[in-house]
């Protein structure tokens, strides 16, 4: 099943095209990630289909399930408000505040989801700190946490290793891996070919000409 299909797309910012002719489709279950040079558009793509910014013409075709509220997403660090005066732990709970609805506190379940995705990125230690006490890799650390609350069904990230060390990075491809075979979409802006080829079941090449690889696993 189709989550989003793009048709003739044309994405830029008012009348600059970034980058256009762009047709693809991000299925159900799909590891995807979308690889580039500097400057050729994966943040610009990436920003209108999550509806930041508009297309400049085409269309993009969105299904029931990409329109409820199950997105996690991850931003560049360069886009990250880093002096956000929150500690740690309200920033990671916060990712689950699409599935309030009218409740007015979190739930035991939510609780839970924070308290387990901390651990998985090893930042339990550091729930009572200020965020912007942080470094910039433990930040994004937090983060990936928080867009892990977040993410019912559909996880979205942007460069989601920047300013990791190798053995977190590590760490983080393994959760999502794990989080892929449990179903979760992802959607991941990488410069990391290795890991599309080692993980991905469709990789989009932002060249001169773009191209879409479907694994062969």
């Amino acid at each position: 099943m189709a989550l989003l299909e793009c048709k003739n797309l044309c994405v830029g910012y008012s009348s600059k095209t970034v980058r256009e002719n762009l047709n693809f489709c991000v299925e159900k279950g799909d590891y995807f990630f979308i690889v580039g040079e500097n400057g050729s558009g994966k943040s610009t793509l990436m920003k209108t289909f999550l509806k930041f910014i508009k297309p400049l013409s085409g269309e993009i075709i969105y299904s029931s399930e990409w329109n409820s509220k199950g997105i996690g997403y991850l931003p560049q660090t360069s886009e990250i408000q880093k002096s956000f005066p929150a500690t740690v732990w309200e920033i990671v709970l916060s990712g689950n505040q699409a599935s309030l609805g009218w409740m007015p506190f979190y739930s035991k379940k939510a609780v839970q989801k924070a308290k387990a995705s901390l651990e998985k990125l090893g930042m339990t230690d550091y729930a009572k700190k200020s965020f912007r006490e942080l470094s910039g890799g433990q930040q994004q650390r937090v983060l990936f946490a928080r867009a892990l609350c977040a993410a019912s069904s559909i996880l979205v990230m942007d460069e989601p290793a920047k300013g990791f060390d190798s053995e977190i990075t590590e760490k983080m491809y393994e959760i999502l891996k794990d989080l892929n075979d449990r179903g979760i979409t992802i959607i991941t802006i990488s410069h990391d070919m290795n890991a599309a080829e080692k993980y991905a079941t469709k990789i989009l090449k932002l060249g001169k000409v773009p191209e879409l690889q479907e694994a062969s696993k």
